[in-house]
């Protein structure tokens, strides 16, 4: 019988536990009018985000700043790519686009800092939303197709 107070006050724990948590989830559903996961108010809040914290790199327009984005530098990193639908970013999933900004580029030839306790989660997906914008029909629908949302 004085097991029973001990599990309720564990499963209570666990449970204040889980709702502090933030929410990481992915979006399991488009948005009916542009058949994108995103909304215009993210792609808004995105682009201020963008220009704060990416431009510098990415260039304005997310179109990279740099002609071969797939030549090392002389210091044997890579340099940024366009993130607006030109290089590969479009061959990542939103989940793996998520990591990059939160780790950064180092573990990948590049030089990115890592944005984690920069940007909170919603600011993370309204910059993804901003260069998302960029993406033309044709490239978001293959993302799509390769699982962009997982």
């Amino acid at each position: 019988m004085a097991l029973r107070p001990v599990l309720l006050a564990a499963l209570l724990l666990l449970l204040v536990a889980c709702q502090e948590q933030t929410d990481t989830s992915l979006p399991d559903s488009l948005n009916p009018q542009t058949g994108r996961w995103y909304s215009e108010e993210q792609v808004q809040a995105g682009e201020q985000l963008f220009l704060e914290n990416c431009a510098v790199c990415h260039g304005q327009q997310a179109q990279g700043l740099v002609a071969n984005w797939r030549q090392r530098l002389d210091d044997g990193s890579l340099p940024p790519p366009p993130l607006n639908g030109t290089a590969h970013a479009w061959h990542h999933p939103l989940s793996v686009l998520l990591q990059v900004i939160n780790d950064g580029g180092v573990a990948l030839g590049g030089k990115m800092p890592g944005f984690a306790e920069t940007l909170d989660e919603d600011e993370k997906r309204a910059v993804i939303a901003w260069f998302q914008s960029f993406w033309s029909e044709q490239i978001y629908g293959q993302w799509l197709q390769m699982g962009g949302t997982n």
